[in-house]
């Protein structure tokens, strides 16, 4: 795919790996829509776009919840007048023990509020937006590209119950939708990262870093312009279809 003045919508693009990606498709010409809860955030992030030369709109919308998912897809049409591509990125994090104990006595169980608001964002976001845009695309006949963000968390991870069960959704249904998809020009790959220096991981305990930071072969954190490589990549190779690339320094949990 040429990505000159194709048409994407990233979620969670105003941050973090989200944004990084954003800037990446807009100095490859690509036009944006931005979706964040964060409203300033949100704007910085667009403007940064726009520095790039690209087209950029920023878009406020819970991806949990089908009418805000709804309508984010109606004001892109209506802005854009087509889309060719969605980056599926948008989620949250709320670890935790699934039994947390001291000295054989029960401390605290993962939260069922815990589990379902990480399920809400983390998989069912990505479905709601995932079936949106394949209907948008179907809807105005146009081959194009679902790209979602797994995670190396996907194959299992201590305290990560919620997440992990949600991002090895996600890669199910990443090679689900290449092969439903497929026919009407619609591809589907993943990503799955593997610990990337974004905001949130760099404010880390300084011990827990380096814990972390040693657990990975290349002895480094990634950068997030090295996942947003990866999207441009499955963006612009057209006979890449249903694989989850693992982007993790060789880590493998």
């Amino acid at each position: 795919m040429d990505l000159h003045d194709k048409v994407f919508v990233i979620t969670g693009g105003a941050q973090g790996l989200g944004l990084a990606m954003a800037e990446s498709f807009a100095a490859k010409g690509a036009q944006l829509a931005l979706v964040d809860l964060h409203e300033e955030c949100l704007t910085a992030a667009v403007r940064q776009c726009e520095k790039c030369g690209a087209r950029a709109r920023g878009y406020i919308a819970n991806v949990a919840k089908e009418d805000d998912v709804t309508r984010l897809f109606n004001a892109v049409l209506n802005d854009f007048g087509t889309l060719d591509g969605l980056i599926n990125n948008a989620g949250i994090i709320r670890d935790g023990l699934l039994v947390k104990t001291q000295d054989g006595q029960i401390m605290k169980r993962l939260s069922l509020q815990d589990w379902q608001a990480v399920m809400d964002v983390n998989l069912t976001g990505v479905f709601l937006c995932g079936r949106e845009a394949a209907t948008k695309m179907i809807e105005h006949n146009r081959r194009g590209i679902i790209i979602n963000i797994s995670s190396i968390s996907k194959a299992g991870n201590i305290g990560q119950s919620n997440y992990a069960a949600a991002k090895a959704g996600v890669a199910a249904l990443t090679v689900t939708w290449s092969k439903e998809l497929a026919s009407y020009g619609i591809r589907c790959a993943g990503i799955a990262p593997g610990f990337i220096a974004t905001e949130m991981v760099q404010n880390m305990k300084p011990q827990a870093l380096a814990k972390m930071t040693a657990m990975i072969p290349i002895n480094r954190l990634g950068n997030p312009a090295e996942i947003a490589q990866t999207a441009i990549f499955i963006a612009e190779n057209e006979y890449l279809n249903g694989r989850i690339i693992e982007i993790d320094g060789g880590m493998r949990l």
